[in-house]
């Protein structure tokens, strides 16, 4: 009877490990799912200019993405509703067929972008399947907007990247790369508030003016903000201003390689007696080919023939999406 008692106690306790490990592995395994799955990186490139889980409420372009999945997705929604509602949306977004009347107030209709079909699938596969990054703020905003808690299966993922809460945490405690990311990203939010408004409101048209005239002012603006010197260079500039020297197509050149390896571009860090330089990629998105991807494909000939007027020299152009355009350069003290 004893022998019987300490096996079965051994037993218990062995599938008690066994089902630790088990669930150990799970979450590991389904982490690694997530980081594979084609749709996340097709995500961050694409949707994060304007509705990235780190911009900041105050400079933010459009909901994060974590918005738009709560929205559309309930207990009853299948994977084909989420990705035909995905499409539907994406080749014709407008006012009447809204599901997120307080967003389309707020920041207006998204303009209607040309994604190539698969790419909305892959999007659209990822989010229903994943947990994705979602800002810090965003329960309370939503259970407040809502009147509701977040149904199950919909629980929090802490986002996986140092862009997770760098713009609301104070420098002081950020080492060099992330205080250098920092600044890139609130730059990048005005810039990106900025134009996105010019487009909803006018058009791309409109917005190549803006980059001419309100481009330079803005950085310079947040430069002064943000006690820092922030440019942004290119190996194949717009602006002949922006042509980047030769430590800084150095720079552009490893970036691109990571890219095409698959390997996600980690900040580079140059420190002096008294400065520090970090510099960061600036990738191409769908939104981006309007002014700089395929002259007559992605560019329509009025756009192309304003910037011909505007940059006679321009060499921006001819990109596809995911492609290293130019870098962040961001000095400041140490």
């Amino acid at each position: 009877m004893k022998h019987l008692l300490v096996l079965s106690v051994l037993i218990v306790f062995l599938f008690s490990c066994n089902n630790s490990k088990n669930k150990a592995y799970s979450a590991f395994d389904e982490a690694r799912a997530s980081n594979n799955h084609p749709g996340k990186q097709l995500m961050e490139n694409n949707c994060y200019a304007c509705h990235s889980p780190s911009a900041s409420q105050e400079n933010r372009v459009g909901p994060p993405m974590i918005a738009i999945k709560k929205h559309y997705i309930n207990s009853q929604t299948t994977k084909a509703e989420f990705i035909k509602n995905m499409q539907s949306w994406t080749k014709n977004p407008n006012k009447e067929d809204a599901k997120m009347f307080g967003a389309v107030k707020r920041f207006g209709v998204m303009p209607k972008l040309s994604f190539p079909e698969e790419t909305i699938v892959q999007i659209a596969d990822y989010m229903y399947d994943f947990d994705i990054d979602q800002p810090d703020w965003f329960d309370a905003h939503f259970n407040e907007q809502q009147g509701k808690q977040r149904p199950q299966g919909m629980r929090k993922r802490n986002v996986q990247s140092m862009r997770k809460s760098i713009q609301n945490t104070s420098t002081d405690t950020l080492n060099y790369a992330e205080r250098g990311l920092k600044y890139a990203l609130a730059t990048k939010a005005v810039l990106g508030k900025n134009l996105m408004g010019t487009i909803q409101k006018k058009g791309t048209l409109d917005a190549v003016a803006f980059c001419n005239i309100k481009a330079y002012p803005l950085t310079d603006s947040m430069s002064v903000a943000q006690n820092a010197t922030i440019k942004r260079v290119s190996d194949k500039p717009r602006n002949q201003n922006n042509q980047a020297n030769k430590k800084e197509l150095a720079y552009i050149k490893a970036f691109k390689n990571d890219i095409e390896n698959n390997i996600e571009p980690k900040p580079i860090v140059d420190l002096t007696d008294s400065k520090v330089q970090v510099y960061l990629p600036i990738s191409t998105n769908t939104m981006c080919l309007q002014c700089h991807g395929k002259p007559n494909s992605d560019i329509q000939n009025p756009v192309l023939l304003k910037l011909n007027n505007l940059y006679p020299q321009d060499k921006a152009i001819g990109y596809q999406i995911n492609e290293v355009r130019g870098i962040w350069n961001i000095t400041f003290d140490k």
